[in-house]
């Protein structure tokens, strides 16, 4: 019972706080005045003029990817340097070395394309410069591009005979300044009170308790304790579905994530904006049952998710569930299950909502880790990253491909039952579903393709610290973490090697902008088409029937995919457990 009431408790708080940001953002994109306003304003003009951006000057769908992509590729450059003569550059008190060109193009590309997968350990790679003005810039930045397309795509639904369809320059900023900025203060003002490290200072030098004998370094009394800009670096790395850690273990790390407060700050920030983006694209559309279908919908594959993976987890091994020397009682307590890799102050409870929760969001940060799990854990976490663009999502990006299997399903149900195939009055016609099915079908290609090369590499076994279908889903799973802009590891995986870090930067740079061209591009067909009136033939999308169409179409082509590479390893390992 109290972990239905845990689940229960999270996913009310998401949705008692999503309602109103939801509303909040969608008063941001209709110019209209919030409470920020007046702060807010004088900045964003001012940031206008500096960039000679005239707000009311629109783009059509080719400029707006032009927009989008000119302003990544100067971002990708300006991180990919400021790594490669990081040494020269102040506010490095560790004296952090240079990076090799080809883990800081994986490191610029990743935080670029809002990835944020790390082949390095921050606190012994990036000074805290790299960190501040590279890292956590581009986690602010990446997640304003996801949801200025997501705006592109709710005014190509809204608009008529029209051939514009926004300025990114002034949607970039009013999700920057109005939206990411003021949560991210916030969020990271309560980190710090929790204990959350946010200074300047070099690494401190602390005597042990009790000193520790190791086998290769002798008898160590002293430990080496980092510190850093952390807490500002967190906040914006779970609001805006980032997720990259600040230190090499992330969330499950004590200054990182300290208490069982700062954890369930951290947990909800993650679907936060996502969860809201359904109710902003409700009230933008002026139908607020089309945002909430959505967001059912999501919601019955996320708690679908949260239950199977809590549910492997405390069943855990055979070996632990025939343990006869473990009690009734401790099985069936938080403390038991498949503890591996898990901190003891969150437990299997909290690690699981967490997994689930990064996996789905297409936000990557851990508190536990993925590769201790149980093999049917582990695949509940690779198959939501594998529709992490679908089921939440990165801030943006989750809704606008959700968006994308509503334009398939509409098109499948109405020919089923012979209804027209509309949505919010523009009819679907075949080059939206060209361009949502070439979509759909992306990342999948990117993941399964890239998954057989990687298998083919002659010394891959040099890579893999295990072998059989535990080898395969660590690969299955690195490359279902960049090919769906995760960013989350399953460890046991050597990924900093030149060819790991190019191969997962192109597919990174692929899963990233391929998508968001065919999804401007669906928004500037849909914008220049007029708005037709519903009538009896017309498929109604704002009920539960089509949340249960939605999420069998979600299933069945999402996921289905991925069945035979899954069957290879999670589900071989499982199988294997019992004979």
């Amino acid at each position: 019972m109290s972990i239905v009431i845990q689940v229960f408790v999270f996913i009310a708080v998401v949705i008692l706080l999503a309602k109103p940001l939801g509303i909040y953002i969608s008063k941001v994109f209709k110019d209209e005045k919030v409470f920020l306003t007046r702060i807010v304003s004088p900045i964003e003009k001012f940031i206008y003029k500096v960039l000679n951006v005239k707000k009311d000057e629109e783009m059509n769908g080719k400029e707006y990817i032009l927009s989008v992509i000119s302003f990544s590729l100067i971002s990708l450059m300006f991180v990919f340097l400021l790594q490669m003569i990081q040494y020269i550059l102040p506010l490095n008190p560790e004296k952090l070395k240079n990076i090799d060109w080809k883990l800081a193009f994986n490191t610029a590309t990743s935080f670029v394309t809002n990835t944020n997968w790390q082949a390095y350990s921050g606190e012994s790679t990036l000074s805290y410069l790299t960190q501040m003005i590279g890292l956590t810039v581009q986690n602010f930045l990446s997640a304003a591009v996801g949801i200025s397309v997501l705006m592109v795509l709710i005014r190509g639904f809204k608009r008529s005979k029209c051939n514009s369809i926004g300025n990114f320059w002034k949607d970039l900023t009013k999700s920057t300044l109005y939206i990411l900025l003021p949560l991210s203060l916030v969020l990271a003002m309560f980190l710090t009170t929790q204990g959350v490290v946010q200074n300047l200072k070099p690494y401190q030098e602390v005597k042990l308790v009790q000193s520790v004998e190791t086998e290769n370094k002798g008898v160590i009394d002293n430990q080496i304790i980092p510190g850093g800009p952390a807490a500002s670096q967190i906040a914006i790395k779970q609001l805006g579905t980032n997720g990259g850690g600040f230190f090499g273990t992330n969330s499950a790390y004590l200054f990182e994530n300290p208490t069982y407060l700062s954890n369930m700050a951290q947990v909800v920030s993650i679907i936060l904006i996502p969860a809201a983006l359904c109710f902003t694209f409700g009230e933008m559309v002026n139908d607020r049952k089309q945002g909430n279908v959505i967001l059912c919908a999501m919601m019955i594959i996320f708690t679908l998710a949260i239950s199977s993976a809590m549910y492997f987890e405390f069943k855990a091994t055979p070996e632990l569930a025939d343990n006869k020397y473990i009690t009734s009682e401790f099985k069936s307590d938080q403390s038991g299950g498949n503890m591996e890799g898990k901190e003891a102050r969150f437990g299997v409870i909290n690690s699981a909502i967490w997994g689930v929760t990064t996996t789905s969001a297409s936000n990557g940060s851990v508190n536990s880790m993925h590769d201790s799990f149980t093999p049917m854990g582990g695949m509940i976490l690779t198959l939501l990253m594998q529709l992490g663009e679908f089921v939440f999502g990165g801030v943006g990006c989750g809704l606008y491909g959700m968006l994308a299997f509503v334009i398939l399903t509409v098109f499948i149900s109405g020919l089923m039952v012979g209804r027209t195939p509309e949505y919010l009055g523009k009819k679907i016609e075949p080059f939206e579903m060209k361009m949502a099915s070439i979509l759909i079908i992306t990342t999948p290609a990117l993941v399964l393709v890239g998954s057989a090369i990687t298998c083919m590499v002659p010394n891959i076994d040099f890579f893999l610290t295990n072998n059989g279908p535990h080898g395969f889903t660590e690969i299955l799973y690195a490359l279902s973490s960049t090919g769906n802009n995760n960013g989350s590891a399953f460890a046991g995986f050597y990924v900093n090697n030149s060819f790991m870090n190019i191969l997962t930067s192109l597919i990174m740079i692929l899963a990233r902008f391929i998508p968001i061209v065919l999804i401007i591009k669906i928004a500037q067909s849909l914008a220049s088409k007029k708005i037709v009136p519903q009538s009896a033939g017309t498929l109604a999308t704002n009920n539960m029937l089509f949340v249960f169409l939605l999420v069998g179409v979600v299933l069945m082509i999402g996921a289905l995919g991925f069945l035979p590479s899954l069957a290879l390893g999670p589900i071989a390992e499982h199988l294997n457990m019992f004979f």
